[in-house]
C-alpha cells in the first residue's frame, strides 16, 4: 500500500503536472471503482484542477467548483501518467483521467490501476470539504508532532507497538513496509507493549518515526525528479528489514526474521531489536511447538 511517503511524492508530482489543467473527461473501465453517486463524477469535466492535498493514505483533487475527487490507491492501486488521450485496456487499469488546456489537447492523462482482483480502490466525489470528514481518521502526523505530542499519542492505548503505529487513528500514513522500518531504526520489537516503553525508548520511537520518513520521502522525490513516480513499491532493496526476510540486517548482519499474519508479515532483526530472541510465528511455531527455535543460536544451529 502506498504509505506516508509515497502519497506525497504522488501529490507533489500531480501538483507539477496537472494543477491549473482541465479535466477534459474521465474514462472509467470499472464502474464500480467509484462508490458515489453524487455529484457526478463525469459532471466535473470542463472544471479546472486547483489543487492537490494529501488525507492520510488518500488523495483528494480539489476542482474550481468547490467539489473534491478523493483517491484511495488501498493496497495494490498507483497512479501512472500514459500517452495523452489513452484509453484504459488492460485489466489491471480502473479509469483515466484526461487533463488539457483551454482548447480540446489533451495534454495529460493519468491511469488509475489496481493489480489486485480483490478491487479495494475507491473513489469518493464529495460536494464539498464538509464531505472530507468522513475520511479523516485522526491519526497524528509524525513528521510535525513534538516529542510530547507524539508520546502522548503512542500511550493513550495499549498495543503493540506494530499495531500502534499502523493504525490510522493514532497515527498519520504509517503502514506495514515503513512501521518495519521504523522499528529496526529505534531498535524496537514489534510486539512490545506500548505500555511498557520507557519515555527514552517512545522518544527515540517518535524521533525515528521522523527520520525515516524524510529519508525515503527525499529519497522518492530524486527518482520522481520532474518526472512521475511510475514505480511505487513496499519493497525496495535500500530497505532495512521490509520485504527482507533471511538476508543479512545491515546493521548487524543477523539474518532477517519474520512473523507471517493473514496476508501480512512483520520483518525485524532479532540482533537489533529483541536481544536475539526470535518472535513466534503465529503459524510455523504453532506447528512445529518445542522444535520452534527461541534465539538466533538455536537458529544457527551447532
Amino acid at each position: 500500500m502506498p504509505e506516508l511517503p509515497d502519497v506525497i511524492v504522488y501529490r507533489e508530482a500531480l501538483e507539477r503536472l496537472c494543477v491549473g489543467q482541465r479535466l477534459a473527461r474521465v474514462d472509467l473501465k470499472s464502474p464500480f471503482l467509484v462508490r458515489t453517486f453524487e455529484p457526478d463524477l463525469q459532471g466535473l469535466a470542463g472544471q479546472q484542477l486547483t489543487g492537490v492535498e494529501r488525507l492520510g493514505k488518500r488523495l483528494v483533487l480539489r476542482m474550481e467548483q468547490g467539489q473534491l475527487i478523493v483517491l484511495h490507491l488501498m493496497i495494490a492501486g498507483r497512479l501512472h501518467v500514459r500517452k495523452p488521450g489513452a484509453r484504459p485496456k488492460s485489466k489491471t487499469d480502473l479509469a483515466a483521467f484526461h487533463f488539457g488546456g483551454a482548447g480540446d489537447q489533451i495534454e495529460q492523462t493519468l491511469f488509475f490501476t489496481e493489480a489486485s482482483p480483490k478491487k479495494r480502490a475507491s473513489i469518493h466525489v464529495l460536494a464539498d470539504d464538509s464531505g472530507l470528514r468522513a475520511f479523516d481518521r485522526g491519526g497524528l502526523d509524525v513528521l510535525s508532532a513534538t516529542p510530547a505530542e507524539f508520546r502522548e499519542r503512542l500511550l493513550c492505548e495499549n498495543h503493540t507497538l506494530k499495531r500502534s503505529l499502523t493504525d490510522p487513528r493514532l497515527f498519520d500514513g504509517i503502514g506495514n513496509a515503513y512501521s518495519d522500518e521504523i522499528l529496526h531504526r529505534a531498535r524496537l520489537s514489534p510486539l512490545k507493549w506500548t505500555t511498557r516503553l520507557s519515555a527514552d525508548e517512545a522518544d527515540t520511537l517518535g524521533a525515528a518515526c521522523r527520520e525515516v520518513m524524510l529519508e525515503w520521502i527525499e529519497r522518492l522525490r530524486a527518482e520522481a525528479a520532474e518526472g512521475f513516480p511510475e514505480k511505487v513499491t513496499a519493497f525496495r532493496k535500500e530497505m532495512a528489514v521490509h520485504g527482507r526476510f533471511g538476508e543479512p540486517c545491515p546493521v548487524c548482519g543477523a539474518p532477517v526474521q519474520r512473523i507471517r499474519y493473514a496476508d501480512n508479515e512483520t520483518n525485524y532483526c532479532a540482533g537489533c531489536q529483541t536481544g536475539g530472541r526470535l518472535l513466534a510465528d503465529r503459524s510455523l511455531s504453532r506447528l512445529l511447538k518445542d522444535d520452534w527455535p527461541k534465539s538466533l543460536d538455536e537458529l544457527e544451529g551447532p
